[in-house]
């Protein structure tokens, strides 16, 4: 049968798996040196795969089987053959309500809904803990934000293609995960790239930004540029600085800034460990984009594998990390002007304790902070601040 198959390449799958690497790594990887799967069973393992890891570190003593037939139940929303075949008792409900599956599954199957995320006592004020544990068993959306002459060409070619989409924001579409943009949007239709990939909350971070005209700006943390892009967005006219400690990621952002019509910036390499003297000298900015590293636990929907992958102790070392890299940059901000201070965390020790901290130890004014809570829009949940230096 065919759901006796599938079961037995997510087996064979998962045993080859190593739990400290990405999904979205690994499985193409996998795909490549398997080149006997076909399409179909590579998206029906793929689908198993994520759907078991939502469950997080839930019912870890039971069999994987079962794990997996549950996970099935709790993150499917229509007739599931798959799971009809080994579990038909629970696709007879597959159409029940989320939280009505949570209870139905809770009081047969022994679901422990603070085991599957177990570092509740860690989140962030304002977060409603049941509705951000649920939304685990949810894949989020895949986000674009359209640059504005495009969008009435990018609208009218997702509805000609039948495309599932939604207008969030006047130049944010939401449409389901895994659609193929290249083949939607070819490149040469525009002279810039008509559209960057952006997550919904990435994109609101926007507003605590401010920036103005001939400013000069720094992103401390610069990753693939997406933070740079937005500030562009809102003001062409700035200097631009990016850094980061990857190489390899700052020859990505060239490639990404040159498709979307950046190209007056400067670029270095920096470890904010370390005193960034040597390769920043006597800078002074207008504005700092600190989008630190993280625990990243606000994107664990999208990647639910590091649930079970990641230690509780690694979240007080992410602090420390946040207070060294936050204390070595905020040197080169000149008096009044704003660290715009961003995580992808649901974690109060790398949100508001950072923030605390910098008004405790550093004398920072803090002129506003966000959770923007993604779970509730199928998105990211990042934490935003603005502090000023006096």
């Amino acid at each position: 049968m065919r759901a006796e198959q599938q079961l037995r390449t997510f087996m064979r799958v998962l045993e080859k798996y190593p739990a400290d690497k990405p999904l979205a790594k690994f499985l193409p990887e996998f795909f490549k040196r398997n080149k006997q799967m076909g399409s179909n069973d590579r998206r029906s393992a793929s689908r198993l795969l994520y759907n078991y890891f939502r469950l997080g570190r839930a019912l870890a003593d039971e069999p994987i089987e079962q794990r997996l037939f549950l996970a099935e139940f709790l993150c499917t929303s229509v007739d599931n053959p798959f799971l009809n075949y080994f579990r038909a008792d629970l696709n007879e409900k597959i159409y029940l309500a989320s939280d009505e599956k949570i209870s139905y599954a809770s009081l047969s199957e022994g679901l422990v809904m603070n085991e599957v995320f177990p570092f509740s006592g860690h989140l962030s004020d304002g977060i409603d803990e049941g509705t951000f544990l649920s939304s685990f068993f949810v894949q989020p959306d895949l986000f674009i934000r359209v640059h504005p002459p495009a969008l009435t060409w990018v609208l009218r070619t997702l509805n000609e293609r039948n495309i599932n989409f939604s207008l969030i924001e006047t130049y944010t579409v939401a449409m389901p995960n895994g659609t193929d943009l290249k083949a939607l949007f070819p490149d040469n239709i525009f002279p810039v790239k008509p559209y960057e990939v952006q997550d919904l909350s990435s994109q609101q971070t926007i507003r605590y930004f401010k920036p103005n005209r001939y400013e000069h700006w720094w992103d401390a943390c610069a990753a693939s540029g997406g933070k740079s892009l937005l500030l562009f967005s809102e003001q062409p006219d700035i200097k631009l600085l990016v850094s980061d400690i990857r190489e390899s990621i700052l020859d990505n952002l060239d490639e990404r800034f040159i498709a979307a019509g950046l190209r007056t910036y400067q670029k270095k390499l920096i470890d904010l460990t370390k005193n960034a003297d040597p390769e920043i000298h006597h800078y002074e900015f207008d504005g700092i984009i600190l989008d630190a590293p993280c625990s990243g636990s606000g994107t664990w929907g999208r990647t639910p594998e590091m649930i079970s992958q990641f230690k509780e102790h690694k979240i007080l070392g992410f602090q420390n990390l946040q207070k060294t890299i936050s204390a070595n940059v905020i040197k080169y901000l000149k008096h009044g002007k704003p660290l715009i201070y961003i995580t992808c965390s649901v974690f109060r020790e790398e949100n508001e304790e950072i923030v605390s901290w910098l008004q405790e130890s550093h004398g920072m004014l803090l002129e506003g902070y966000e959770l923007i809570k993604g779970y509730e829009n199928k998105a990211d949940t990042m934490f935003v601040a603005r502090l000023i230096k006096l």
